[in-house]
């Protein structure tokens, strides 16, 4: 997604910051990047738990947001899964999930989505990770692609990259 957004969009300021384990500091972070962006322009796309904070970003914020297979109650799900954890993306990658996270994510996580238009999900019924239906239930109103199979990776993603640019009005 990044090499299309830079070849069809060259003046479009992409960031894709590796978060870090803490949602606190995941949020600040998000909170410096953006802090001189306009907000009428804005949009996150996120992914599992990217998802997550996406939708933060996008209540707090008012902008555009893609969800690709969005983490709907990490902190419920993260529970379980307090100490040091291997990297989804890169497996010898490792970092430590405190048990003080749980209530970092519980911070964050926000009601009822305010305006459903603002938002476009892709979820994988195939998901092996999170129930496509809490997450097709989370963002009711709003566009959604379901897709019969897939999986919580969407690797089949290249397909439905022209919906989230259009989407994004990118396309």
């Amino acid at each position: 997604m990044a090499a299309e957004v830079a070849r069809r969009h060259p003046q479009v300021t992409w960031a894709c910051p590796q978060l870090p384990p803490s949602p606190r500091a995941a949020a600040a972070l998000l909170d410096q990047i953006i802090a001189g962006w306009p907000r009428e322009r804005m949009a996150v796309v996120g992914s599992s738990l990217g998802g997550f904070y996406a939708t933060w970003v996008a209540e707090e914020t008012g902008c555009r947001a893609v969800l690709l297979n969005p983490a709907i109650d990490p902190a419920r799900d993260l529970a379980r899964h307090i100490g040091e954890q291997a990297a989804w993306h890169d497996p010898a990658e490792h970092f430590y999930f405190a048990p003080e996270y749980i209530e970092e994510l519980r911070a964050l996580q926000r009601g009822p989505i305010a305006q459903p238009e603002r938002y476009f999900a892709i979820i994988a019924k195939g998901d092996e990770v999170l129930d496509w239906r809490e997450m097709a239930g989370r963002y009711p109103g709003a566009q959604i692609k379901l897709l019969e199979h897939g999986d919580h990776a969407l690797s089949d993603f290249d397909p439905h990259l022209e919906d989230v640019l259009a989407f994004l009005r990118l396309a």
